[in-house]
Formats: C-alpha cells, sequence, structure tokens
C-alpha cells in the first residue's frame, strides 16, 4: 500500500513537550509562551504528550498517567480547554511550526467513557469477565480491535483532532501492541482528511513491517546500545553492524527517529547524564547528523539532570540560562537547512569514513551531490590525535561550533578529547 508523504518531515526534527512538567500552570496556555524560544532554537515540529482527560479509577500516583485516557475527543482539564489547544495550533502555524499529538490506540484507562458507552470494545479477561488488563499495568485496559465498530469509532476520534485542531500527524503510542493492518486502515482514511506524519513507538530491528504504515520509528536498540557502550566499553564493531540493520530496513524512505532520551527514559531509566554522563553531547550530535530525524525532550536544552516524576507534579527546574540552547540551535538549523542531512532523500549518501583511530572514532559523510558534512565522534574516555584517511574528503569545510576552517586537501591530524566531537560544514 502506498501513502502520500507530508512534503516537510525530511528535515523536520521533534521537540516532545511534557506539558505537565513544563511549568507551574502546566497548561497550554503557560506553554505557548515558549514558542520564540523555541522557534529561535530551530524547533519546527513539537509533539504533545498526551492532552486527553486522564482516568481517575484505578489511578496511579495523585495525577495518574497521560496514557490512561478517559476520553478520547477532549482536553484535560489539567491542561486546558479544546479551545485553548485549536489557538495553539493556530499560533503555532502561523510561527512555521508543525504540531503531532500522541495517539493511544491500544489502551484506555478504566473509567474511559466508551467504557459503559461500548463494552464491546474492549478485551475480556477469561478468568476474571472484566476489562482485560493491559500488560500487567492495572491502570490501563486493552481494546479489541478485531472488533470493526471499535475500529471504526477509533480513526473518527483521530479524525476529530485534524478537523478540529488542524493537528499535523501522530505520534503512535507503543504502535507495536496494535496490529499492522489497523495502522494501515487508519492511515488510508484519514490521509483523504490530510497529508499527515506519522510517527511510531516502534523498533524496525524488532518490528520491521510497521514501516508500511509509518513514516519515521523509534531506534531502541540504538540508545540502549549506546548505554551499554558507554558504560562497559564493548567493540565499535557493534555500533556500526547496529547502524547497517537500521539503514538495511524499511527501504529508502523509511526514517529513524534518533534521540539519547524521552519521557520514559528520563522517568524510569535514568536521564540522559545517568546513561551517557560524558557521552551525552557527542551523542547528541549523532542525532541530529547521521541519516533520520532528531528528537529533542523537554529539558534538554537547560541541560536536566534530574529525573522527572510521571504521575505527581515536578516541574522542570528552569532557571532562565538555558546553556545547551546554543548547541542544539546549531545542530537543529543545520538538520533543517543544510541539503545532505536530509533523511529519507535518494540524492542523500551517508558513509563511514576511515581514520586513523576507527577503534575509538565514528566518523561519516553525509553528501547530497557537492553538499557535504563530515562528522567525528570520540566515543572514548581517551584524546586521540585523528587523521582521516579516506580520499573521498577534500576541500575546504569549516566547523560547526568552533567556526574554524580545515583544508582537507592537506594532511591533517585532529586532537579530540575524550567523547569530543566535530562537525564539519563544506
Amino acid at each position: 500500500m502506498s501513502f502520500l508523504r507530508a512534503d516537510w518531515i525530511q528535515n523536520t526534527n521533534v521537540y516532545e513537550v511534557n506539558l505537565r512538567q513544563y511549568s507551574q500552570a502546566g497548561t497550554i496556555q503557560a506553554f505557548q509562551a515558549e514558542l520564540p524560544r523555541l522557534k529561535d532554537m530551530g524547533v519546527h515540529t513539537l509533539w504533545f504528550m498526551p492532552i486527553t482527560p486522564i482516568a481517575q479509577k484505578n489511578r496511579k500516583g495523585t495525577l495518574g498517567s497521560y496514557y490512561a485516557c478517559s476520553d478520547y475527543m477532549a482536553v484535560a482539564e489539567e491542561f486546558g480547554t479544546l479551545e485553548d489547544f485549536k489557538r495553539f495550533v493556530k499560533k503555532a502555524h502561523d510561527m512555521g511550526f508543525k504540531v503531532i499529538i500522541d495517539w493511544v490506540a491500544n489502551h484506555t484507562g478504566w473509567d474511559h467513557r466508551w467504557t459503559t458507552e461500548h463494552p464491546d470494545f474492549y478485551k475480556r479477561d477469561p478468568h476474571t469477565g472484566d476489562f482485560k488488563i493491559a500488560s500487567g499495568m492495572d491502570d490501563i485496559i486493552e481494546l479489541d480491535f478485531s472488533n470493526p465498530a471499535l475500529r471504526a469509532a477509533m480513526i473518527e476520534a483521530m479524525r476529530f483532532w485534524i478537523t478540529s485542531c488542524d493537528i499535523d500527524g501522530f505520534r503512535c503510542d507503543l504502535a507495536f501492541w496494535v496490529q499492522l493492518d489497523f495502522w494501515l486502515e487508519a492511515r488510508a482514511s484519514l490521509e483523504k482528511t490530510k497529508v499527515l506524519f506519522w510517527l511510531a513507538e516502534s523498533d524496525p530491528i524488532e518490528n520491521p513491517t510497521y514501516f508500511e504504515a509509518f513514516d519515521a520509528c523509534y531506534t531502541w536498540q540504538w540508545m540502549r546500545k549506546m548505554e551499554d557502550y558507554y558504560h562497559r566499553h564493548p567493540d565499535m564493531t557493534g555500533l556500526i553492524h547496529l547502524l547497517r540493520q537500521y539503514d538495511q530496513i524499511g527501504g529508502p524512505e523509511a526514517i529513524r527517529l534518533w534521540f539519547t532520551t524521552n519521557h520514559d527514559e528520563n522517568s524510569w531509566n535514568g536521564t540522559e547524564y545517568e546513561k551517557y554522563g560524558a557521552a551525552a553531547k557527542a551523542l547528541a550530535v549523532f542525532t541530529c547528523t547521521w541519516n533520520g530525524m532528531p528528537l529533542v525532550y523537554s529539558g534538554q536544552e537547560l541541560p536536566n539532570h534530574k529525573r522527572l516524576e510521571f504521575f505527581e507534579k515536578d516541574v522542570i527546574g528552569w532557571h532562565g540560562r538555558y546553556e545547551l540552547h546554543g548547541f542544539y540551535k546549531a545542530l537543529l538549523e543545520l538538520h533543517f537547512n543544510h541539503p545532505a542531512l536530509r533523511t529519507a532523500d535518494n540524492a542523500v549518501t551517508t558513509y563511514l569514513i576511515e581514520t586513523s583511530h576507527t577503534a575509538q572514532v565514528l566518523a561519516y559523510m553525509r553528501r547530497n551531490v557537492e553538499s557535504e558534512v563530515l562528522v567525528l565522534l570520540n566515543l572514548s574516555s581517551e584524546s586521540v590525535e585523528c587523521a582521516i584517511r579516506d580520499e573521498r574528503i577534500g576541500g575546504e569545510f569549516v566547523e560547526l561550533f568552533k567556526e574554524q576552517t580545515e583544508d582537507f586537501d592537506e594532511p591533517l591530524v585532529l586532537e579530540l578529547a575524550p567523547w569530543d566531537y566535530r562537525v564539519y560544514v563544506k
């Protein structure tokens, strides 16, 4: 099945908005004040974690989980009103942003309106006769996608946000928990209303067929591999092998979403600094320069060094300095504007570069005709004097952060500190 593709996604980036923890107010209106800052930082697509009302029955913690929905076609009072969100999307569009929302199709909370209006939409536990708990998480219950009426209702609920708020796409939570044929049906139907961006929380190495329905998929295995690499320093060849696996799945139009953290990782498994330590910035450079789409999570621009509570109020510790604003601005603007960093573009090639320190330095080139970006990442705790040993590299490049010009037609030895990075733009 062939789908239309939104023409803006090949050079966009994604900024995940944790609305509850973004401000003391935690509202749509309060977040709107951040748009000028985020625009200056180079953000182009805003992904809102679920803004729908949260179920109260079997609620976790004081505030409950965003992912335990009680009504697919409403806004939680905690965050504001539907009119607030409509106005927000209009303002964001006027400023050049795209807006996507989290869609939680597999399950709802225990007191979702459908549990009384359409109890047949749900799976049943054969032992209790009650609704089936979703994979051991006792605040959510599973929907039954073998029911055509449920599928039709779900698609119309998704369409509601397109027609009422003019959203630009969906980030589909645990997409692989829902059978692929539903997503194919949903995309075919909703495409008649608007061409959207479809992002799946599903790793293509684990679920390669989901690229049939989605533009982009997560790279969970890469994130876990890099955490293991940082703490245990296994061989670089394992990283290269995994990257090649990603490149081979889904064909040339498949997009991988790269990230160092997100709401799940930060809350449950640790901050990017707990996981990657001194390598965090080098890995952020990777997410913005390797073939794919980068994700930045709320607070990474601080940087944020704390785990955010999931079911309680726990505001990001903003202090007005945004120490990594310039770092992300340079990367996000380069990714958006440079032809060589487009993703899912047949004119762009990505290839590894040979250096004098291949066991420590991940070096690669992105090329689109005459446009080139060269990246070197010292993925080791040792300083190295690195020479390029690749005849395909030549001419003058400007380093993105230092703004120094280097002539790669001449023999060069680049001094890289531990976990250092260089981004050279031709």
